[in-house]
């Protein structure tokens, strides 16, 4: 599955979006200036969220990329969805010291630690995000958990966040600077091992 987010121009303090499911018009985003997350490609997954209690989608492996400007950002970032229950507060030494293992694993080369719990979840506001992409309703944010769930199964689900870019072609950037866009390349190789496992 393919998930593009494009962004609007930045207003005040909010990020409007418009989330398109494989070239399809899907819904409405909302994003909290200076805690949006990089215009990138990322994995999503849906998994059970210790602060809100259900299951909802997760953007894996997000960097702490552009750092996030707040009055605490040298000490510590809040992320808006931690593992010690989305309290907003610092971990554990234990829970940061597992943290690090992963993200030596899995952090692009250069990238500093990742940033944890970044979710798609119901919000009318820009304070109701602290990095998590904001849904219109509850409706919304159960018909597009339920179809990645039924998704995940069976197939990659592949997120490209676009932002916007003045004086560019229909002032948007483009994200993967490459011949070809690395989430092409990634539907494609998913989808022909998905093809070689079914026959």
């Amino acid at each position: 599955m393919y998930i593009r987010l494009i962004r609007n121009q930045p207003q005040t303090s909010a990020i409007t979006g418009r989330l398109i499911i494989n070239g399809r018009w899907f819904c409405n985003t909302l994003e909290r200036v200076g805690y949006q997350i990089p215009a990138l490609c990322y994995h999503v997954a849906v998994t059970m969220s210790p602060k809100f209690r259900r299951l909802l989608p997760i953007v894996q492996n997000v960097p702490r990329i552009p750092p996030v400007c707040t009055e605490d950002s040298a000490h510590e970032y809040r992320d808006s969805d931690t593992r010690s229950g989305g309290n907003g507060l610092r971990s554990t030494p234990s829970e940061r010291s597992e943290q690090d293992k992963i993200n030596k694993i899995s952090r692009p080369k250069g990238v500093g630690a990742l940033r944890q719990g970044i979710r798609f979840h119901v919000g009318k506001q820009p304070k109701h995000s602290t990095g998590c992409i904001l849904l219109p309703d509850r409706e919304t944010e159960n018909k597009f958990t339920n179809l990645l769930l039924e998704t995940q199964s069976h197939e990659e689900i592949i997120l490209e966040v676009t932002d916007f870019r003045p004086g560019t072609e229909y002032g948007y950037n483009t994200p993967c600077p490459s011949s070809e866009c690395a989430c092409e390349k990634e539907i494609r190789s998913a989808a022909f091992a998905h093809r070689r496992s079914s026959s």
